[in-house]
């Protein structure tokens, strides 16, 4: 008999998000500190200065402006559809792509360089196989 694995909050959609499982979900990145530029993931030696071991991890704002933006027709099976690709640099540094919402797909309502701002919700319902859901972030137009 095997033994069930309890739900334990929600989990991460990528390892940049960090505290799923708290009331402050942030995302993390990592700046350089010779040159100051702001990547996701870990790294030992920055990319745009070539440093080594001056990189440290920095909480990300959850404000930006948009830089990009594509909207998809089509998807996977069970991706609703259309919905809105961006790419949004972030104040202090950094740029993400996630997905917009709270905004109709539609071009004549979006704008470049609009501010927006990062929210955390469940990723659309998506389970692991021991039923926890997961966290994601999210851009919105600011408030």
């Amino acid at each position: 008999m095997s033994e069930e694995k309890a739900v334990s909050g929600p989990l991460p959609v990528v390892t940049w998000l960090k505290g799923a499982n708290t009331n402050d979900p942030y995302i993390e990145g990592h700046k350089c500190g010779e040159c100051g530029a702001v990547f996701l993931g870990e790294r030992s030696t920055c990319s745009a200065c070539s440093a080594r071991d001056s990189i440290s991890a920095v909480r990300l704002s959850t404000k930006g402006k948009l830089y990009s933006y594509c909207i998809v027709h089509r998807s996977f099976p069970g991706i609703e559809v259309p919905y809105i690709s961006a790419i949004v640099d972030l104040e202090g540094g950094g740029t993400i792509k996630g997905n917009l919402i709270n905004i109709e797909p539609d071009p004549e309502k979006i704008e470049f360089d609009m501010p927006v701002e990062v929210v955390f919700q469940d990723a659309l319902g998506r389970k692991d196989k021991d039923g926890n859901n997961y966290l994601s972030y999210f851009f919105q137009p600011a408030a």
